[in-house]
């Protein structure tokens, strides 16, 4: 008698995959179609993704969790922001999604604190959604048109991916963090030539990290242009889960034995050194050594990146009994709601105030230009993860990311200053997190759906403009080269015109703005000429 075949050896990403796979054969097949459990919209994007979502005329949302987070236009300068966040109430109310209202906090941080799973697959409408990797989940950012299809049941495609297999040894050095092992990790592989692969973090230096720390390297992962990270779910993991009230959530998901990667990159920790991504890349690696003493404007602390309770925890140890140097603004954003009342609760939040420093909503603002824009030529130290030109809300400002050590330790001298110097204990993960819901709203209907609710439409809420099939050959006019290093903001910009992206004949006018104000007029023209010829 034939014994069975011995199951292959699989590390984490492949697991995860294989038990999701509709379609494809991952030792064949060039596409796969894989199952998603859970969607995440924000607000900015969110809109347009539940318009697409009403066009396919589907009664309710069919994967198992749907939330829509508002995170973004939270300022609410003019009506439409305001508009926006009613529109996305009543649909979340109609369809069965789960609503996290403004001011409930960040949505990455608020998924992971509440909703994430291991082993789960997550697909949501925001770049920067692979945070869920820090719990080891397989969590992907997408269009909004996939995030409509996943609601209703489809499975999202994407190319078979390699994996990396980034082996962690050893252990920080105090005054370390995270965002030094993710911008380590980005100075060896940039911002380019990624795509396609997905970097699994293991090794036994994995369980010196916490899973907020998990978190930040699998978010700003998205820099590096790969389809996400993933960390294991081991101990770590079920503690933070447990400390959520979450225990039932947990579910051990480590790499095989001897299971394969398609490269391998071996990280010691104990030699990670204070790093900062200089303008205008998350690529652009330098030391905190070598800007030591140079002149610093402004320090923004929070976003998706680091706006737990650890990261805002340590700046306010460092910032104990000291003020901020007098000559430098200080905002601090954390991720959501339980991070505030446990700093309120701790101590922190007065530590913070007395120290200088401005509390801001728990929302995206600094990162994306929505508020906080330095003044013009300034030089801020941000902590979260992109530096793109402009994209602060002041084209000639010099943004710097950093970690919140770095950013705490330059806060207090007013330049850049390295945080090894006076470096604060580690902030010990809790033993239990307070949990308060209630600004997550239908909970109770959640993919079911509330019938007969109307969806509330403001005139900042366009129709989806309908398609029309391609010709079998097309003849166009290239309207404009952009070269490289062309960035999401160049394309639609962020700040100020993220309100628009509800109603797409009007956000159309700035496409490509940065880069050639005249580009919507010229493809106007372009189009009209091209209709001329047409004509008989």
């Amino acid at each position: 008698m034939k014994k069975a075949p011995a199951a292959a050896s699989l590390n984490v990403a492949r697991k995860i995959i294989a038990a999701h796979l509709v379609e494809g054969d991952p030792a064949k097949d060039a596409e796969l179609g894989i199952r998603i459990d859970q969607t995440l919209t924000q607000d900015a994007t969110g809109t347009m993704a539940y318009l697409q979502f009403e066009s396919m005329d589907v009664p309710r949302v069919r994967n198992e969790l749907a939330v829509s987070y508002v995170d973004h236009n939270t300022v609410q300068i003019g009506f439409e922001n305001a508009d926006d966040h009613d529109f996305l109430q009543s649909v979340a109310k109609k369809y069965g999604i789960v609503y996290s209202k403004c001011g409930n906090g960040i949505c990455h941080q608020l998924h992971l604190e509440r909703f994430g799973a291991p082993g789960k697959t997550l697909l949501g409408s925001d770049s920067h959604t692979p945070t869920g990797g820090g719990i080891g989940m397989l969590a992907i950012g997408a269009g909004g048109i996939d995030i409509a299809v996943a609601m209703a049941g489809g499975a999202f495609h994407i190319p078979t991916p390699k994996v990396r297999g980034v082996r962690l040894t050893g252990r920080l050095p105090k005054g370390c963090s995270a965002k030094d092992i993710i911008l380590k990790v980005l100075e060896k592989y940039g911002t380019k030539g990624n795509v396609g692969w997905i970097f699994e973090y293991f090794g036994p230096g994995v369980k010196t990290l916490d899973v907020p720390s998990r978190a930040t390297i699998a978010n700003m992962g998205a820099e590096l242009g790969v389809t996400t990270s993933v960390f294991p779910s081991d101990a770590v993991t079920r503690q933070f889960l447990a400390a959520q009230g979450r225990a039932k959530d947990w579910k051990e998901l480590v790499t095989d034995k001897g299971a394969p990667y398609d490269d391998m990159f071996e990280l010691d920790l104990s030699k990670i050194e204070p790093l900062m991504a200089a303008p205008h890349s998350p690529g652009n690696i330098v030391t905190v050594k070598s800007m030591k003493g140079a002149k610093v404007n402004q320090i923004m602390i929070g976003s998706c990146t680091n706006s737990s309770y650890r990261d805002i925890r340590t700046v306010a140890l460092a910032l104990k009994g000291k003020h901020v140097a007098e000559d430098v603004e200080v905002g601090i954003a954390c991720g959501s709601r339980q991070v505030v009342q446990m700093l309120a609760d701790d101590g922190s939040l007065a530590i913070l105030v007395k120290a200088g420093c401005r509390i801001l909503e728990n929302a995206c603002g600094f990162c994306i230009g929505a508020h906080m824009s330095p003044r013009t030529g300034a030089v801020s130290l941000r902590t979260n993860n992109r530096n793109f030109e402009g994209r602060s809300g002041t084209k000639s400002a010099q943004v710097y990311l950093v970690s919140p050590e770095t950013a705490a330790a330059s806060a207090l001298a007013g330049k850049v200053e390295d945080p090894r110097r006076n470096p604060v204990r580690a902030v010990t993960a809790p033993k239990k997190f307070p949990t308060d819901d209630s600004m997550f709203l239908y909970r109770a209907t959640a993919g079911k759906g509330v019938r007969g609710t109307e969806i509330v439409r403001g005139p900042n809420i366009a129709a989806v403009p309908k398609g029309e099939p391609l010709a079998d050959a097309l003849k166009a006019v290239c309207a404009i080269k952009v070269g490289d290093k062309i960035t999401t903001d160049h394309i639609m910009p962020a700040g100020a015109r993220l309100k628009f992206r509800s109603n797409i004949p009007l956000y159309a006018k700035f496409v490509f703005e940065p880069c050639d104000p005249t580009f919507h007029d010229r493809c106007l023209a372009n189009r009209e000429k091209t209709a001329r010829c047409r004509r008989p």
